[in-house]
């Protein structure tokens, strides 16, 4: 495995976690271990607003909230299809809203989303890398998905 301190890490991230009592302790948890453990620059967590069908970031580094169409963005796709999306050419994925790195200034170069799914298997929200250094892969989307499926 290409990360040497993987094991050790998601035991610590476990143990953590299981000392937090509710979703939103848990939240910025998962975003420091997720990013620390695939070597992402940021992290965005977005939660589904089915109501006013809207995905809103309750966590989003270097940025203030986020809101998108839950039918937009690599996001929406994300919720959409139930399934992480990579990509490591976002200007050229047809769901990449490129209008978000021209409001916040920020240059995304490659992204990997997964849904977050509830106990019930219900899809709350979305978790999102940006920019790793190098791109992302196959075994980084397998972690990833450690980091959604623990609520």
């Amino acid at each position: 495995m290409k990360y040497a301190n993987t094991y050790h890490s998601l035991a610590n991230f476990g143990r953590e976690l299981l000392e937090k009592k509710t979703l939103s302790e848990g939240l910025p948890l998962i975003s420091v271990y997720a990013k620390n453990v695939i070597g992402a620059m940021r992290c965005s967590i977005f939660i589904n607003d089915a109501r006013h069908q809207e995905l809103w970031t309750t966590l989003a580094d270097g940025v203030e909230k986020i809101i998108v169409p839950s039918d937009k963005g690599l996001v929406g796709a994300t919720l959409r299809e139930k399934k992480p999306i990579m990509t490591n050419d976002p200007y050229s994925h047809p769901d990449f809203l490129s209008e978000v790195d021209k409001e916040t200034g920020f240059e995304t170069k490659n992204v990997i989303t997964a849904p977050i799914f509830s106990s019930k298997r219900h899809i709350i929200g979305v978790l999102q890398l940006i920019n790793k250094n190098g791109d992302f892969d196959e075994e980084d989307k397998k972690i990833y998905d450690i980091f959604c499926t623990l609520y």
